[in-house]
């Protein structure tokens, strides 16, 4: 009995210790919360100081959803203001559930979250601070008009990380 006490406690050093350590290329990464929807006058906005013209970067959307998003796919306005006034805009394009409704994602409830690539191998052009917003454009088939509202989106995020 006290061989597997220890065993047990062993294991959760080792998972303790594995899930606290920090990846080394991580540059940014935060979240921002809902109200359990996300607004389409909510821009989700991230400041960042970069420092480095040379390494290429990955920028990734994180999205933590539950089971209230009604839609299999989501469309999303990048736009990346750069300290030499140059905007760089985009419209993404991301699927985020199978055919039968069922949310993509990594989580074990009914909350699920998707690192979604944004730019690949990006390298920041100058010195100083971006600002990055992220604006949801999902809407119904058929429909001129976004979604006033996303129902099941519960964070937001960005992540920032060097390129391997």
């Amino acid at each position: 009995m006290r061989i597997k006490k220890q065993y047990i406690l062993l294991l959760i050093t080792v998972f303790t210790l594995v899930g606290c350590t920090e990846k080394s290329n991580v540059i940014f990464d935060e979240f921002s919360e809902t109200n359990g929807a996300w607004n389409k006058k909510d821009l989700k906005t991230f400041v960042v100081e970069m420092n480095d013209t040379v390494t290429k970067h990955n920028l990734f959307m994180n999205l933590r959803l539950n089971k209230q998003y009604e839609y299999s796919n989501m469309f999303v306005i990048l736009k990346i203001f750069q300290p030499n006034e140059i905007t760089v805009v985009d419209t993404l394009e991301y699927q985020i559930a199978k055919a039968d409704g069922t949310l993509l994602g990594q989580g074990f409830s009914d909350v699920k979250e998707n690192k979604l690539w944004m730019k690949e191998k990006y390298v920041f052009p100058v010195k100083g601070s971006y600002k990055f917003t992220l604006e949801q454009a999902v809407r119904k088939l058929g429909a001129v008009n976004a979604d006033s509202s996303l129902d099941g989106v519960l964070e937001v995020g960005l992540c920032i990380e060097k390129s391997e």
